[in-house]
Order: C-alpha cells, then sequence, then structure tokens
C-alpha cells in the first residue's frame, strides 16, 4: 500500500487527484500509478487504470495471483478492469470519502480489504474540499 500512498502523493504534488494504485504479483510490485486525469487531460486515467497500463501486457496467469492495492474503494470503471482481467484481491486504503463498487467485486468473488488507513481519507477530504469541481468531474457528478 505505501507504493499506492506515494503514487496518490506524487498526483496531488502534480495537481491532480491524489489516488494512487500498485499491482503485486507474488509479493513484488511489478507496477504502480496514479490519477493523471488533471495532468494528461485523459478521461479515464484513474489511479487503478494508470497502474494497469504501467503493467503492460501480462499473461492471465499473472492477474491471477495478483492483488491491486488502491488508494480509494474502486469506481465501476476500475471495478470492471480488476474483473476483466479476474485478479482475486483489492486492498484499498479507504472508503470514506468514496465508495465504488466493492459490493460487484464481492459478488464476482474477489476479495476485497479495507485497511482505513487515515492518511489516506485526510489526503481526499481535503482534495474534495479545495478542488470540488475536478472531484466531480473525476467520479462523473
Amino acid at each position: 500500500m505505501e507504493a499506492a500512498l506515494d503514487e496518490a502523493r506524487q498526483g496531488l504534488a502534480e495537481g491532480g487527484v491524489p489516488i494512487g494504485s500498485a499491482l503485486v504479483i507474488d509479493g513484488k510490485v511489478v507496477a504502480t500509478g496514479r490519477n493523471r486525469r488533471v495532468q494528461q487531460g485523459n478521461a479515464i486515467l484513474h489511479g487503478e487504470m494508470d497502474c494497469l497500463q504501467a503493467a503492460g501486457r501480462l499473461p492471465a496467469s499473472a492477474y491471477a495471483r495478483a492483488t491491486l492495492y488502491t488508494t480509494l474503494s474502486p469506481c465501476p470503471m476500475c471495478t470492471g478492469a480488476a474483473l476483466l482481467f479476474k485478479i482475486p484481491r483489492v486492498v484499498l486504503a479507504e472508503n470514506r470519502t468514496f465508495l465504488g463498487d466493492e459490493e460487484l467485486l464481492r459478488s464476482r468473488g474477489v476479495e476485497v480489504v479495507n485497511l482505513d488507513l487515515p492518511e489516506a481519507v485526510e489526503l481526499m477530504r481535503t482534495f474534495i474540499v479545495r478542488h470540488p469541481a475536478v472531484w466531480n468531474e473525476d467520479i462523473a457528478v
């Protein structure tokens, strides 16, 4: 999770939404990513999507052994990506500021773990207060 939090902090420093992600396979961080919608003007570049893109092409057998770490509960798009690649475990830093599609993940057999980390909550709460229009755009409100 520390790698995902590092990405979130970096995203915030760049003026973006502070959401980070890491893909771990067999205990090794294979890729990291952060929400770059603002930085790159890319509508779909959420943290998890950036991370999966950074991982490149992987065989299904690699995803089957993976854990996707994310600093925020995954939205429908990122949930869909995790389901598409059959990632069996998603660990999130928090879901107080945004509750994504955790129930859909669980209903499809994905283990969902919420660490409820105060730092992640504070990062998002502060960002949402300071940049409500950007946050609403990110979650399509």
